[in-house]
This record gives C-alpha cells, sequence and structure tokens, in this order.
C-alpha cells in the first residue's frame, strides 16, 4: 500500500468555495488514489486566508527567509485561519466520497516543535512527529487533513510552515512520496531564467542550490523539506503547481511540469 503525504499552498488555495474547480479537482484526485489502495495525508497552508486576515485586522505581514514572522498577535490570527481553512478542505474531502477527518499539529501532539526565536518569534522549526495519529486514522478508513500548527514543549501554539511540516510528516511516515503543490511548475536552477527549469535533482544538488542563494524566498522551506523527508526515509519528493487541472493526478502521471527529487 503506498502512503503519500501531499502538501498544497500558495495560489492553488486561493478559493476554498465548495465548487471551487481546483479545490473540486484536488477531492476527485485524492478519491482515485484512496480507492486504489493508497493512504494518502493532505498537509495545507493558508498563505491567501491568512492575508486577508491579517489585513482586515491591519496587522503587518512580515517574512524572513521565507517564513512568517509570527509575533503573539499574528500567531493568533494565523491559528484562526488555518482552522478555518482546514474545515473547508476537510469538507470538500468527504463531498467527493473520502472519509476525512480534519487535524492541526496540536491534535494528539501530531507536531511538536520549538518556536525560532529572533527574528521569526513564533515561527517553528521542523517538528517532531507523533506518526500513530495519522496511522491509526489510515487504519480506521480515514484520510488526514492537517493543517500547520504544532504545539511546543509548554503547549503553546507554533506557526510551522506547512512545507517544514509536511516534510517532517513524510519522512516520520517514510512515504513513498512527498508532494508539494503550490503556484510553480518546477525548481529553476536560475529562478529568473524559465529555461533552467529542473525536472530531476539530488540531494546534493538541492543543498548547493540553498548555499549558492538560487533558491529564494518560498522556494527555500519546500527545498529544506525535501530534504528532510529524504533524510528521514521519504523515497522522493515531487515540486509541482497546483493551479493546473487535476494537479495531484498529473503530478503522479508524470502529465505535467514537475521535479522529482531524489536522496
Amino acid at each position: 500500500m503506498k502512503r503519500l503525504v501531499v502538501k498544497i499552498g500558495g495560489h492553488a488555495m486561493d478559493s476554498l468555495a465548495p465548487n471551487a474547480p481546483l479545490l473540486a479537482q484536488l477531492a476527485q484526485d485524492v478519491a482515485h488514489l484512496v480507492s486504489g489502495g493508497s493512504e494518502v495525508a493532505l498537509v495545507h497552508g493558508g498563505g491567501p486566508q491568512i492575508e486577508d486576515l491579517l489585513e482586515t485586522a491591519q496587522v503587518e505581514s512580515r517574512f524572513h527567509e521565507g517564513l512568517r514572522i509570527t509575533d503573539t498577535v499574528t500567531m493568533n490570527y494565523v491559528a484562526m485561519a488555518l482552522s478555518h481553512v482546514n474545515l473547508l478542505v476537510t469538507a470538500a474531502l468527504n463531498h467527493a466520497g473520502v472519509p476525512s477527518v480534519g487535524l492541526s499539529g496540536a491534535d494528539g501532539s501530531l507536531f511538536v516543535s520549538t518556536s525560532l526565536g529572533e527574528p521569526w518569534q513564533r515561527a517553528g522549526a521542523t517538528p517532531v512527529v507523533r506518526t500513530e495519529v495519522v496511522t491509526s486514522l489510515w487504519a480506521n478508513g480515514f484520510s488526514p487533513v492537517i493543517c500547520s500548527l504544532a504545539v511546543d514543549e509548554l503547549g503553546e501554539l507554533v506557526n510551522c510552515n506547512a512545507d517544514t511540516a509536511a516534510g517532517a510528516l513524510a519522512g516520520a511516515l517514510e512515504a513513498e512520496a512527498l508532494i508539494l503543490l503550490s503556484d510553480v511548475d518546477q525548481v529553476r536552477d536560475d529562478p529568473e531564467d524559465p529555461s533552467s527549469a529542473l525536472a530531476h535533482m539530488n540531494a546534493f544538488q538541492v543543498r548547493s542550490l540553498l548555499a549558492s542563494g538560487a533558491a529564494r524566498d518560498g522556494m527555500v522551506p519546500k527545498l529544506r523539506a525535501a530534504l528532510d523527508a529524504l533524510d528521514a526515509g521519504a523515497q522522493r519528493v515531487l515540486l509541482a503547481n497546483g493551479t493546473r487541472h487535476h494537479a495531484l493526478r498529473d503530478t503522479i502521471n508524470g502529465a505535467i511540469p514537475a521535479t522529482e527529487i531524489l536522496a
């Protein structure tokens, strides 16, 4: 039986209405995978929804090295936004016929992390994963839908980047694949040059890209998550554009541009 961890975020989640095409297609793709015998865990972010809520509350969004700076006030709004996203994504999967349970990393202490401190404040480091929370759901026929909130050793909320959380989960589960869906087609050797897109990479190339500074902004946590997953036991990582038609299905089938990363 295949174990797959799928992370979705970015503009692929701009609309979470019940009839939103991208969300409906994602749910259909997960339903197809589950009916074929795969065990699927979905991890999501909520950048657009967090931004909207912070703007409404007149709280400034700040980032450093691709991670959101999360002070105490921002942490509260992040938790509200991600919890709402989680409900909507879980509802979509259930509507598509996939028995699903929505979770945060605080449920069952699924994700235990530490805050990174300055300048990130309550943004979290790579979490320790309690895998039995996920495997027990799979054993009872449920697919988990997980938002990337975590708890620290004091039980306080931590804002883990969704790529980081998904990478930790895929590694801990020794998943056959970690699939990172955002709003870019492939990793680029030169971020300014579309012709430098990479279809295949190994861990050495990923580390070189990070060290050179060619990986920027949101690509940094994605590539670090890929390394975390592979180092801990995942077999491969796929990065692709979740705004494409049936992106999950076609990423797995090799029908759309993607970057495959192997150890």
